[in-house]
């Protein structure tokens, strides 16, 4: 079992900045990546960031955003700079991890979801 718990978003203005944070605990063997998504009404889960090995941006945040992890305590950061209102949206922290049984052994691999933190970027 693998838990993720996000920070809170927020409300920024046209421009600003905004941090998110998500830490992963539970029965972990490794963790094979992180990232973030979001989504807003009506549409898909769309890729924001993740970090595997490699880093990928979407076009839409590329220069912007900025994806890191902290492999030591599973924690993945999202730094995004002059946000725009199009950002607005939920933004969910992906996992993909390795983990253990109840025994210490190796059980199976994940994808785990955070609840999700809200963004709001008013124009």
């Amino acid at each position: 079992q693998v838990q993720l718990v996000e920070s809170e978003g927020g409300l920024v203005q046209d421009g600003g900045s905004l941090r998110l944070s998500c830490a992963a605990s539970g029965s972990i063997f490794s963790n094979n990546g992180m990232g973030w998504y979001r989504q807003t009404r009506g549409k898909q889960r769309e890729l924001v960031a993740t970090s595997d090995g490699t880093t990928t941006y979407a076009d839409s945040g590329k220069s912007r955003f900025t994806i890191s992890r902290d492999n030591a305590f599973n924690v993945v950061y999202l730094q995004m700079n002059s946000l725009k209102p199009e950002a607005t949206a939920l933004y969910y922290c992906h996992a993909n991890m390795d983990t253990l049984s109840s025994y210490g052994v190796y059980s199976r691999r994940e994808d785990n979801w955070g609840p999700g933190s809200r963004v709001t970027v008013s124009s």
